[in-house]
């Protein structure tokens, strides 16, 4: 084997540990999720395969009504979507008073709050509005869409947008 030939084997073995590291460093939330249900499973935790599970179909379905991938922002909001419907579920079974139910989902809710970034408080919210309203000239409540649309973009689903709403609304009506 010549010189030449080695360093192209050299080469091709430090390419692949290259990509193999970068792919471990891109993990999706998707491959998390998805790697925990087995563990869960595994360690025969139905009640957090059971969660994570129906997460990793509501995004699945998500994927499949968008024919494209989906990205991690798009994931985040799909879990937050799943968040609302157990802590939903959690009210209705508190009101019958289903404390068992209760318990479950409640642990489900933690389970599945570990995968989601913590939204902005209502301050950091309020920041970035006051900056849009001056960046954008913002005067009266009939600019409200165009402010609206501006803070959406900047907090990029860090923010519940009835929150960012509500503030909005707050502000600009002083």
């Amino acid at each position: 084997m010549g010189k030449n030939e080695k360093k192209k084997k050299n080469r091709s073995k430090k390419s692949k540990k290259l990509i193999l590291i970068l792919t471990l460093l891109q993990m999706s939330l998707t491959d998390d999720l998805r790697k925990d249900m087995f563990t869960f499973s595994k360690e025969g935790n139905t009640n957090a395969s059971d969660i994570l599970k129906m997460a990793l179909a509501s995004i699945k379905n998500a994927q499949l009504a968008q024919d494209n991938e989906l990205t991690e922002q798009d994931i985040e909001k799909i879990l937050r979507k799943e968040v609302k419907k157990i802590e939903d579920s959690i009210s209705q079974f508190t009101q019958m008073g289903r404390t068992d139910l209760v318990e479950k989902e409640t642990s489900q809710l933690e389970i599945i709050r570990k995968y989601i970034p913590e939204l902005m408080s209502e301050e950091e919210i309020k920041t970035i509005i006051n900056n849009k309203i001056t960046e954008l000239n913002i005067t009266s409540m009939n600019d409200m869409g165009r402010l609206m649309g501006a803070v959406m973009k900047e907090t990029a689903g860090r923010a519940d947008g009835n929150t960012v709403k509500n503030l909005v609304t707050q502000i600009l009506t002083k």
